[in-house]
């Protein structure tokens, strides 16, 4: 039930009875009551959240619209809505139809906080950029290999149209090819992890779908070529590769008209049926990760070749006394002649990298390569 978009949760909701209202108040406050519907309590408690914020902030956020990166903004202040939303009280919860839990709350949403998170939101973008996500799909239809993968598709149209920067799996594949590796076989995290860093991701999605002929029967009146299915989809954080996600679909079933037993169009649909509901899920974990990285201010990256562990100490020091109102923060570490500084900073890899290069970097430091979020170099000399 989370994968429902929000009108067809509202029309949940109401089939099983459920209301939700709304009442303005002077002080900038909206009064509302809502009912949210997930596969656990605090699924629900979390959904009930997010309507509240879109039913009590709905009219603060569309006056909106006419800004940039409007839609995933938006998306975003959707995903923080239990941080934004902190005054609220459950009503009623308990088990709803399908086995799923329903919450219902009375809650007032702040107009303000909406305005203050929306432009810290907006801070963050123009810092970091829209946040980029790599995708590579391996789609398997009776065994054979597709060229293309209509499940990377649909992933990709959903995140394309919430405002991310999305590299697909054609691209990919063509740098796997060009380093002749198999980066969409299984296990191979660490090659697509690799390949994915190239493109100054922040995120890669990978996987397999698969769709296998399982015969032919009577659907209406018409002959129907049926196959079964099953897909697992992970999410990572492109820089560490940990695991943000892992959403699966399995003994799913579809088909297409036909007479014979193997029909791949049959298991294209398949295929095509059973990622409506993936993707969805599969979408609300991206922005509940992205919010959450979000909150905590955008993050660069400094990657330094031939550093001593005397001489990364130092360099992160003179990072730190850039400005104290820019560096928030700079951690740093050490693996085989290679110093990664991460540092959240007030500024854009490009404004650091204008610090990097004066004279009281310029001895110690040369830039090589600067990405939306990345710098590398290596030590003068070394």
């Amino acid at each position: 039930m989370q994968g429902l978009g929000w009108v067809g949760r509202v029309g949940f909701a109401l089939v099983l009875g459920f209301s939700a209202s709304a009442t303005a108040q002077d002080d900038g406050l909206v009064e509302v009551t809502v009912t949210g519907d997930g596969i656990s309590e605090d699924s629900a408690r979390n959904d009930a959240l997010r309507r509240a914020l879109e039913q009590g902030g709905g009219v603060e956020i569309s006056s909106r619209s006419h800004a940039e990166n409007f839609e995933l903004i938006r998306d975003t202040i959707y995903a923080r809505a239990d941080g934004i939303v902190t005054d609220y009280k459950i009503l009623q919860q308990g088990d709803a139809a399908g086995g799923i839990k329903f919450c219902t709350i009375k809650a007032k949403v702040s107009k303000s906080a909406i305005a203050l998170t929306w432009g810290e939101v907006q801070n963050v973008l123009d810092q970091i950029g829209r946040p980029g996500i790599a995708i590579y799909i391996l789609e398997r239809i009776d065994g054979v290999t597709q060229d293309s993968s209509i499940l990377e598709s649909q992933i990709e149209n959903r995140l394309l149209k919430a405002g991310f920067n999305v590299y697909a799996g054609e691209q990919l594949r063509a740098l796997a090819e060009k380093e002749s590796a198999d980066a969409g076989s299984e296990g191979n995290t660490a090659k697509i992890q690799a390949i994915a860093k190239n493109f100054g991701t922040q995120i890669f999605i990978t996987g397999t779908a698969q769709a296998d002929a399982a015969g032919v029967k009577e659907l209406a009146g018409e002959t129907t070529a049926m196959y079964n299915g099953d897909g697992m989809i992970k999410m990572y954080y492109t820089d560490t590769a940990q695991m943000l996600a892992s959403e699966s679909l399995a003994n799913w079933r579809g088909g297409a008209r036909g007479y014979h037993t193997v029909s791949p169009q049959a298991g294209k649909k398949a295929l095509e049926n059973a990622g409506q509901e993936l993707v969805e899920r599969l979408y609300q974990n991206v922005m509940k990760q992205w919010a959450t990285r979000i909150s905590a201010g955008g993050e660069l990256t400094l990657e330094v070749e031939g550093l001593s562990l005397a001489d990364a100490l130092r360099l992160k020091k003179k990072i730190q006394d850039i400005s104290v109102d820019k560096i928030k923060n700079v951690n740093q570490s050490l693996t085989k002649g290679i110093a990664t500084f991460r540092i959240k900073a007030q500024m854009t890899a490009e404004e650091l990298a204008e610090y990097l290069v004066s004279d009281d970097f310029a001895a110690i430091i040369e830039i090589v390569d600067l990405k939306s979020n990345r710098i590398q170099a290596k030590k003068v000399g070394g």
